[in-house]
């Protein structure tokens, strides 16, 4: 076939390849850029991908229509083949665009692709295996030039009458855009050395920055959920007395914690608050490499991504290395005894100091009032002296992480009577259970980032709470292994107790949710399976009530999902 019209072909598919790679790098970038979780993501994700497979598949049969002969000449034969070759890479090339087209950028996702220098590396590379490939793909075949090279001068003639003798270059050009799934993680894989130098450069410097500060108290927070929640709360009592620094938003992972350290720490800082999150086992243990903390908290620990843990005994032991380090330092871990996985741990830990509203807490919560203006408690310390707290806060579920704050911040000298202020002016974290009046009689409680069982089970608690038309959005829970059917059945029998109507995001992904509901005889006309975000609202909305309107979205899946 004529050059040219290779060259527009290869230009198509080429944007296709960048818009494609762009959007498979943000995925990757999502998976932490940890190349087995994403290899683990793509296989679930798997229909995304047939396309692209049906297409590498279907341009092997260009091979199957010779359009030069090597001498030179065209015969009908040949005449025929270009004919049917020049449909098919037709085909191919309006298949390109519209990849190119679906991929475009400009698509706004929860979690935007960042730039960082670890991406421009990267793509670095994956631009090398791209222009490797396109220029083995020019260079691979032989080209002839018909009609006599003497007939028509300029360099015009020799692009048009140049023709490629075989197909291979629209396979290998095609194949760039279609094995870009794999180009990526490959890219990935290659600069692994260079990246992992890199990053032990980045800690390096930043546990030496810390060993200068041996004054510097160190807290590690971990859980299955609660932890981000508890880091906020701990430092809004922390720093009525002491210059506090805490991990931002969910900087939870060791290139986090470094930044954090490298960025934020200064001399003056006294307290130090490391969030520690953990997908895989022996996680947590690399975070107290860097860290290093003098004593420890661990609100909760629970089915929480399964999928990549393996086994519940396999997240117990991940939050409890940081126990591990603490007791090692001889510091305090602070434990959550209202935890049954938590509580039957205890006893290994001597350094251990329990919280809960359980009987057996060693700093203990009870009286709990809570309303839909708030919660009130009485905490009672291990000396017995009690202390009455109210904070705009909602749910009893809030009561535990605020009780282990307040243990800890007293542990530091702090008079407990002296958090009483504090503790009441700690407003919600954003996107847990955090209180949106909207005007119009509508109210959203934001629980978007509490993908949890025991989490969902506190929301539908709190959206209980009012005196309102309650309504659900959620897209179910995920990340939960083979429980995550069970669970999120039973979220359905639970939220069709708590809930007037219920909205679900997503069919296929709220099945189980569905039947719990059905199951729990909630009348399903108010049942309503919505295609995305922006729909769900606006049948919530549309409900028709003579009652204010609080609306829960629980849960907002990721951009990955």
């Amino acid at each position: 076939m004529n050059i040219i019209i290779w060259l527009v072909f290869a230009a198509v598919t080429l944007l296709a390849t960048v818009f494609l790679g762009l959007r498979e790098f943000h995925m990757l970038q999502l998976n932490g850029y940890k190349t087995p979780e994403h290899s683990w993501w793509m296989k679930k994700n798997f229909k995304r991908y047939i396309p692209l497979i049906l297409l590498f598949i279907g341009q092997f049969t260009l091979l199957a229509f010779p359009v030069i002969r090597r001498g030179g000449g065209v015969g009908d034969m040949e005449e025929l083949n270009a004919k049917i070759v020049t449909g098919i890479v037709a085909l191919l090339g309006v298949m390109n665009l519209v990849i190119a087209l679906l991929n475009k950028p400009g698509k706004k996702f929860k979690k935007p692709f960042k730039y960082t220098a670890r991406v421009k590396r990267m793509l670095t590379t994956f631009f090398i295996l791209i222009a490797i490939i396109i220029a083995g793909a020019y260079f691979a075949a032989d080209r002839v030039q018909l009609y006599g090279a003497g007939s028509t001068t300029g360099r015009l003639y020799l692009w048009t009458h140049t023709y490629h003798v075989n197909l291979l270059p629209y396979i290998l050009v095609g194949s760039a855009l279609y094995l870009t799934p794999l180009l990526v993680p490959l890219s990935n894989l290659i600069n692994k050395p260079i990246e992992t130098a890199i990053n032990n450069w980045y800690i390096n410097d930043a546990k030496k920055k810390l060993a200068a500060m041996p004054d510097l108290h160190k807290v590690g927070i971990t859980g299955s959920y609660g932890k981000t929640s508890m880091k906020f709360y701990l430092s809004e009592l922390l720093s009525s007395q002491y210059e506090t620094l805490k991990t931002p938003e969910s900087f939870n992972t060791p290139m986090g914690v470094t930044i954090t350290v490298r960025r934020d720490l200064k001399p003056t800082h006294e307290y130090f608050i490391c969030e520690m999150g953990a997908r895989r086992v022996h996680e947590i243990a690399e975070l107290c490499g860097i860290a290093n903390p003098h004593d420890g908290i661990i609100t909760s620990v629970g089915p929480q991504h399964l999928e990549t843990f393996g086994s519940i005994e396999n997240v117990v032991n991940t939050k409890f290395e940081l126990a591990d380090c603490v007791k090692k330092n001889g510091g305090k871990i602070y434990l959550n005894y209202d935890n049954e996985l938590i509580r039957a741990k205890v006893s290994e830990y001597p350094n251990a100091v329990t919280y809960g509203t359980s009987e057996g807490s060693m700093w203990r919560g009870s009286d709990v009032t809570v309303s839909d203006r708030g919660t009130e408690f009485t905490v009672t310390a291990p000396d017995g002296k009690s202390c009455r707290f109210g904070t705009k806060l909602l749910g009893e579920h809030s009561v535990q992480n605020l009780l282990g704050a307040i243990a800890y911040a007293c542990g530091t000298g702090i008079p407990m009577e002296k958090l009483v202020l504090p503790v009441k002016r700690i407003a919600a974290v954003p996107h847990r259970l955090q209180l949106l009046d909207k005007g119009g009689g509508v109210t959203y409680i934001d629980d978007a980032y509490n993908s949890n069982p025991s989490g969902c089970r506190a929301a539908l608690a709190v959206l209980g709470l009012f005196d309102a038309c309650r309504i659900l959005v959620t897209p179910g829970m995920v990340e939960l292994g083979a429980k995550q059917e069970e669970l999120n059945f039973e979220f359905g029998q639970e939220a069709a107790k708590a809930c007037d109507y219920i909205v679900l995001v997503g069919k296929a992904q709220t099945q189980p949710i569905y039947d719990g509901i059905k199951d729990a005889g909630f009348d399903m006309e108010k049942v309503y399976v919505a295609d995305g975000l922006n729909d769900a609202l606006a049948k919530a909305n549309s409900y028709p009530t003579d009652k204010k309107k609080v609306v829960l979205l629980e849960n907002d899946l990721p951009d990955n999902y």
